[in-house]
């Protein structure tokens, strides 16, 4: 069934555990991701980001298609949709096309300007019962095209968003997206715990593909409630397209149907979210 993600959220947090946001790219993602869930019995997050809503056809398509799924395929586990990384008129979007959560990113702008669209966005999704995600700091690495370099959250800043009543925090203390830099320094641990110990609410892990399970650990100890996987299964997706086609003849026993070509993927797609599902 599709829910916000602030009951799950609150759980996880009051129970130092985990909701994952797994990124979905296509139908096959979506239903893949789903199917994994739903055999483990656990909560999921899907999330869209703003190019992933272009590519499916528009914010309303990915709406229809994870409810139509949900449905046909007999989804038992609660299922958020939210949207990742948007600008206001992103947010705007999603709300419209009946998204459950929303993350707003007003992360590269001013403090206070960040902070007076967040507020203004949290109004709307208290009328109509929508889970908010804000950022504070910036998440390094490359996401929908932009670049950004990371910049550690700062108490007080995060403080301030707690008072105007958003769900979850998105928290920048080392981590990025993407694939990590072999001369990555790590996560600042010290600064999590600091964050954790003022605010006592979910905070959120963007960029955990590539982040060792120990710290991980460590972070959901640290009140991080949500961590956010992409880059693993996009590898993980590519990698099986590769080996499909080098090991078949695409004009071979119709090789060339996307039923077959996608097979390898969408079972590398299935087992990997299974896998992640499990960790902890």
């Amino acid at each position: 069934m599709l829910v916000n993600a602030k009951e799950i959220i609150k759980s996880a947090y009051k129970n130092k555990q985990v909701i994952f946001h797994i990124n979905i790219n296509n139908l096959e993602w979506t239903k893949q991701t789903l199917l994994a869930a739903n055999i483990e019995k656990k909560p999921i997050i899907l999330g869209v980001s703003p190019s992933a809503a272009k590519y499916f056809g528009g914010y309303s398509v990915c709406y229809s298609i994870v409810k139509s799924l949900i449905k046909e395929l007999r989804i038992k586990i609660p299922v958020c949709l939210h949207l990742d990384h948007g600008s206001y008129d992103d947010c705007i979007k999603a709300i419209k096309a009946k998204f459950n959560s929303i993350m707003f990113d007003g992360s590269r702008l001013p403090f206070e300007k960040n902070l007076e669209i967040s507020k203004k966005l949290i109004e709307i999704c208290k009328k109509k019962n929508i889970s908010i995600e804000c950022e504070i700091g910036r998440i390094g690495g490359n996401e929908d095209g932009i670049v950004s370099d990371v910049s550690y959250t700062k108490l007080n800043e995060a403080k301030a968003f707690k008072e105007i009543g958003i769900d979850m925090l998105a928290v920048g203390i080392g981590n990025i997206h993407g694939e990590y830099p072999k001369d990555w320094k790590g996560l600042n641990f010290s600064l999590l715990s600091q964050l954790n110990d003022e605010l006592k609410m979910p905070l959120v892990l963007h960029g955990g593909s590539g982040i060792s399970d120990d710290d991980l650990k460590k972070c959901i100890n640290l009140g991080i409630s949500k961590i956010n996987i992409n880059t693993e299964l996009q590898i993980a997706n590519a990698k099986a397209i590769e080996k499909f086609v080098k090991n078949n003849n695409i004009m071979d026993n119709k090789n060339y149907n996307p039923r077959n070509l996608y097979k390898l993927s969408n079972e590398a797609i299935y087992h990997k979210v299974r896998e992640i599902l499990t960790k902890f």
